[in-house]
């Protein structure tokens, strides 16, 4: 086994990657197994010494996409990665993976070739996240718009005329009547915005859309939050809808204007071209290219861990006064868009992460 060599800071590089709890392969030119991290060792169920021996295509299953990913590593110069790759073969089992492929700098035609494997018993793939969740509630919400909002009328027209003739203890409670028709109502309203109603869709830049919800957010709720920008201005248009844009980056960004603390409060805007950034579509040989990456980050104290995995389904929330369908309705519009959302695990704060594929009309 070749050895990787020293970083030059003292640890030598294989020391380093050993630590690495996923597993990592170094390929040579010829897709040769030069080094395998005990992660990969215990993928494989082999041990280092033997995977050496092999070439990758001896432990993929038979034309798994993971190859091309590493020619196209290697003759782009790039660093390409996958999500949703299933390299499970009759030994190992099913293993559904995401891959990166990474070019060695000082030897470009070796390849680092990262693995981190996904829980099957999750509940979907990056790019199906929540769908089912967001579908659901566009069936809830024609339904809600059909059976409730019309007898809410009726009630609520009701205690107003019984709060005519009421004294001023019964008025309280006709008030209330009134009040909570109202807000019922209007979580109605909000959920019709999950229908299934055709869009204009057309190039959009991406930065437009986020420099009107900087303003918009700045002229309110966010006043007293420090925004930064760290945009890349080279990107491309998105193909999409301008306004339901804004209403998904308005809606993440009114999560972390309340997430972060009242003094101190910081929101970054962040916009990138991730090249080779690829998704598998499940239940296909397709696979969709993503490579625009916005980023919502705020330095509050971060999502628990419990409420994580539920956090684009309907009506789930931790605010007191939440109706738990902003996150749903973005993840429903990103959706639509052909794009994924996630919340991304992060050391401090919170950071939504939402990848698009850019527009080729």
């Amino acid at each position: 086994m070749a050895a990787p060599s020293d970083t030059g800071g003292g640890l030598p590089s294989e020391t380093i990657l050993n630590t690495f709890p996923y597993p990592i392969l170094v390929l040579d030119g010829n897709d040769g197994i030069n080094y395998a991290n005990p992660g990969a060792e215990q993928f494989f169920a082999t041990g280092a010494a033997q995977l050496c021996r092999n070439r990758l295509s001896d432990l993929l299953p038979f034309g798994s996409p993971a190859q091309s990913l590493v020619q196209e590593a290697r003759q782009n110069a790039a660093v390409i990665s996958e999500y949703g790759i299933d390299l499970g073969t009759p030994r190992l089992g099913p293993r559904l993976v995401d891959v990166t492929a990474s070019p060695v700098v000082e030897s470009p035609d070796c390849i680092v070739l990262t693995l981190r494997e996904n829980s099957i018993a999750s509940k979907m793939d990056r790019q199906l996240t929540h769908r089912g969740a967001a579908r659901s509630v566009t069936g809830m919400a024609a339904m809600l718009a059909h059976e409730v909002k019309n007898p809410l009328s009726g009630i609520r027209g009701a205690a107003q005329l019984l709060e005519q003739n009421a004294d001023s203890d019964d008025r309280v409670l006709t008030r209330l009547i009134c009040d909570e028709t109202d807000r019922i109502v209007d979580i109605v309203e909000r959920m019709e915005m999950f229908s299934d109603k055709p869009i204009e869709r057309q190039p959009v830049n991406i930065h437009r859309v986020l420099e009107r919800v900087r303003q918009v957010a700045q002229s309110g709720f966010a006043k007293n939050i420090r925004f930064q920008e760290k945009y890349d201005p080279s990107i491309p248009p998105v193909r999409g809808n301008f306004d339901q844009l804004v209403q998904v980056f308005l809606n993440l960004v009114k999560n972390a204007a309340e997430a972060a603390p009242a003094k101190g409060g910081e929101i970054t805007l962040s916009t990138a071209y991730r090249h080779g950034l690829r998704l598998t579509v499940p239940g296909s040989q397709s696979r969709m290219k993503l490579p625009i990456e916005i980023t919502v980050h705020d330095n509050g104290p971060g999502v628990s861990d419990d409420i994580r995995p539920y956090l684009f389904d309907a009506f789930v929330t931790n605010k007191a006064q939440g109706s738990g369908l902003g996150l749903a309705l973005v993840a429903k519009v990103v959706d639509d868009h052909g794009g994924v959302v996630e919340c991304a695990e992060v050391a401090k704060g919170t950071e939504f992460r939402v990848m698009l594929p850019m527009d080729e009309s």
